[in-house]
């Protein structure tokens, strides 16, 4: 077991560990199931909306000096367009909907029930508000038979419904980047999941 520590920022915090999280980012979300080709430019103006919110968070897993995980959370109000347009469209009001971000760790230092204390912290510091009735994430599709799909690759789904999330088809939208091998830029469907917080 190595040796952790946990370190939390909020809203313009968020800054001095940046880079730190776009390094991070970029590394665990090359494989499957989003295969994303970073870009750092991308990332720092991606991050930078949580930077601007208010109530936004990080919370961050560290082995020393080095970033190995981290997760982030905002209010949906405080998120990008192309976040909110299923909510929008389905009539939701926004200012009641906690949106999660990011819940990344390398591989080594995963089934050590760090996704789980991801989960507790970013419900716990939407609670903290008193204003939020629903938090919220999405996750890419991918087909059963992509080529790049691990013979071992375990979806997250059980995992998320264990913690009280339901997949909402009927809320989706679609995000744009460059899986590896890309030249350009395609559109990969993402799917929300909710819960009553």
């Amino acid at each position: 077991m190595p040796e952790l520590t946990f370190v939390s920022r909020e809203a313009q915090a968020i800054r001095s560990l940046r880079d730190e999280l776009a390094a991070l980012r970029m590394r665990v979300f090359r494989s499957f199931p989003y295969l994303y080709d970073g870009d750092e430019a991308y990332e720092r103006a991606y991050l930078e909306t949580y930077i601007r919110s208010d109530r936004s968070l990080l919370f961050a897993v560290m082995d020393g000096d080095q970033m190995v995980g981290a997760t982030t959370a905002l209010p949906l109000s405080d998120e990008t367009a192309e976040v909110q347009a299923p909510f929008l469209q389905a009539g939701y009001d926004l200012s009641q909907v906690f949106y999660f971000g990011e819940s990344i760790l390398l591989p080594e230092y995963r089934g050590l029930g760090l996704g789980n204390r991801f989960f507790d912290e970013r419900e716990a510091h939407a609670r903290r508000f008193g204003t939020y009735s629903l938090t919220s994430f999405c996750a890419v599709q991918r087909p059963a038979t992509h080529p790049l799909r691990p013979a071992d690759y375990r979806p997250l789904d059980d995992f998320w419904i264990k913690r009280g999330y339901s997949a909402r088809p009927d809320l989706q939208t679609t995000f744009v980047w460059p899986d590896r091998g890309e030249t350009e830029s395609t559109g990969k469907t993402m799917v929300y999941w909710t819960r009553p917080l």
